[in-house]
C-alpha cells in the first residue's frame, strides 16, 4: 500500500470523529451521538430495524411516530417504560443519551418545541416500573390520543 493511502486510512476515522463530535451539540440531551448510534445498532435495530421502521406487530415503528408520544398525556412516561427501554442492559446515562438520540433521529418533525431531554435520573425512575402485558393496550390508547391532540392544535 502506498504511504499516502495508509495516512488517509489512519486519518479518516479521526476526521469522522470530529464530524460526529461537532454534530453532538446540535442534539439536545445527546452527549455522545456516536455512542447512541452504536447502542441503537447493538440493542435496538435487531427488532426496530436500522431505519426505525419496525414491523407494526411486536416491534412497533419509531420512524415518524416516536416523538408524537411526547405530545399526549402519559406518552413521555411510556417511552421510558416500554420493555425494550426499561430492561435494556445499559446504564441510565447511556440510555437517556440513546432515547434522546432516537427521538431526534427517527421523528424530528414531531419533537415538541418545549421538549425537555430525558435525564439519567428520569430514565432510572421510569425503568423501575416497566410495562409488561399492558404495553400493547397502553400504546394503542396513546396512539389514539395522537389524533385528538392534533385536532386541538
Amino acid at each position: 500500500m502506498k504511504p499516502g493511502r495508509l495516512a488517509l486510512l489512519i486519518a479518516l476515522p479521526l476526521v469522522a470523529g470530529v464530524a460526529v463530535k461537532a454534530d453532538e451539540a446540535a442534539i439536545p440531551g445527546v452527549h455522545d451521538a456516536y455512542q447512541a448510534r452504536t447502542d441503537y445498532q447493538l440493542k435496538c435495530q435487531g427488532c426496530h430495524r436500522p431505519d426505525g421502521s419496525g414491523d407494526d406487530h411486536s416491534n412497533p415503528p419509531m420512524k415518524g411516530i416516536v416523538a408524537r408520544f411526547l405530545g399526549v398525556p402519559g406518552g413521555r412516561e411510556f417511552i421510558g417504560r416500554v420493555p425494550g427501554v426499561a430492561t435494556v442492559d445499559l446504564p441510565d446515562d447511556r440510555l437517556a443519551n440513546l432515547v434522546n438520540w432516537t427521538i431526534y433521529r427517527f421523528d424530528p418533525a414531531h419533537v415538541p418545541q418545549d421538549f425537555r431531554p430525558y435525564t439519567a435520573e428520569e430514565i432510572g425512575r421510569l425503568r423501575q416500573n416497566p410495562l409488561r402485558l399492558e404495553r400493547a393496550a397502553t400504546r394503542a390508547r396513546l396512539v389514539a390520543g395522537f389524533a385528538k391532540t392534533h385536532s386541538e392544535q
